[in-house]
């Protein structure tokens, strides 16, 4: 069985930064891409951020130049530094990996259980 869990979401003014890190865990053979989504009330889940094995990114238009991915293949963690916060970033983040358990399993998709980020002054 494989977890992702989430840490670091909270309240922060606009303009201020947060760290989040994501660390799999489980029976893993190896993780492949790895990225953060997000949801807000009343909207679609939409993607922030994703990184591959090779750590090449690739951001959600709203996130260029404020937010940085990057990742530890060492300890299975993915973390997304958020600078710069304003109130339209507020909603949950989701913490998403592509997992193979096995040497000749497929991959599978995973999700952790989201933490709240809000955006306030």
């Amino acid at each position: 069985q494989v977890q992702l869990v989430e840490s670091g979401g909270g309240l922060v003014q606009p303009g201020g930064s947060l760290r989040l890190s994501c660390a799999a865990s489980g029976s893993i053979f190896r993780i492949d891409d790895m990225g953060w989504y997000r949801q807000a009330p009343g909207s679609q889940r939409e993607l922030v951020a994703d990184i591959n094995r090779g750590n090449s990114t690739n951001y959600g238009d709203s996130v260029k130049g404020r937010f940085t991915i990057s990742r530890d293949n060492a300890k299975n963690t993915v973390y997304l530094q958020m600078n710069n916060l304003k109130p339209e970033d507020t909603g949950v983040y989701y913490c998403n990996a592509g997992i193979r358990t096995t040497l000749w399993g497929g991959t599978a998709n995973y999700w952790g259980q989201g933490t709240q980020v809000t955006v306030s002054s």
